[in-house]
């Protein structure tokens, strides 16, 4: 089974609020579409699409002040932000829809919840039975219910994270902006397996990001046992082939 995750930069603008990326979510959509026409061995027990919040979730994220520490419990913000959310992820499924991807989703706010130490809990009961149904579940990046804080932001890396844990993924795809992860020269790292040989090279990125860019994404990769690959949309149909495009990390 294989969890890929479509970054928010890749399928918006991220520098323009709430602007998609149509071309490049079209790529995306042409490569899950054909991989699943004829899927490798782990494509064909299953896939769980999530998507970043780009210039949809993290242009409302930053007006509100919200992150996936500091919280609010203004309705207004959590609609801002769930309400963009939910648009870019029918904009998302529609491109996978129009290529007969069974694309359905699942909205983390309705799902899940942070505790007191800010430990997320994402039961993913009907994750599972989707998949065994034969649909391709699409989560996204989200606002999510905090005790102590109202709701924070639950970032797609980290449903990533619960996922591929909770599902035993076989494989985990992270597709960026950029090849892979890149060094002081700007070439692609092949291979990453511990934070501390890259920790000089990972700094956040230039656009709106409230959950922690490049960084975050290495460090809950490295704590997965499944095989994790970062790439660019050009790595994308290879990824799903089974191929170790841009940077594998663990």
């Amino acid at each position: 089974m294989i969890v890929l995750k479509l970054g928010g930069s890749v399928v918006t603008d991220k520098d323009r609020a709430e602007t998609l990326d149509g071309e490049a979510l079209d790529r995306a959509a042409d490569a899950v579409a054909a991989a699943l026409e004829s899927p490798s061995e782990s494509l064909a027990e299953g896939l769980v699409v999530v998507h970043g919040g780009g210039s949809f979730g993290h242009h409302n994220a930053s007006e509100h002040g919200v992150s996936t520490t500091a919280g609010t419990h203004d309705p207004g913000a959590v609609q801002d932000v769930h309400g963009a959310m939910t648009t870019l992820n029918a904009f998302v499924r529609s491109r996978l829809l129009e290529r007969d991807v069974p694309a359905v989703p699942v909205h983390p706010f309705s799902a899940g919840h942070r505790d007191p130490d800010g430990d997320l809990h994402l039961p993913t009961g009907q994750v599972r039975t989707l998949l065994e149904e034969g649909f391709v579940p699409v989560l996204h990046g989200d606002v999510i219910a905090h005790a102590g804080e109202g709701v924070t932001i639950v970032s797609g890396d980290e449903l990533v994270a619960e996922l591929a844990r909770a599902l035993e993924a076989d494989r985990i795809g992270l597709c960026s902006t950029v090849p892979g992860v890149l060094d002081d020269d700007d070439a692609v790292i092949d291979r990453i397996e511990s934070y501390g040989t890259v920790a000089d090279v990972l700094g956040e990125s230039e656009a709106t990001d409230v959950t922690g860019g490049m960084a975050a994404k290495v460090r809950a990769l490295l704590e997965l046992e499944a095989d994790a690959s970062i790439f660019g949309l050009e790595g994308l149909e290879g990824f799903l082939e089974s191929e170790e495009p841009g940077t594998t990390i663990g």
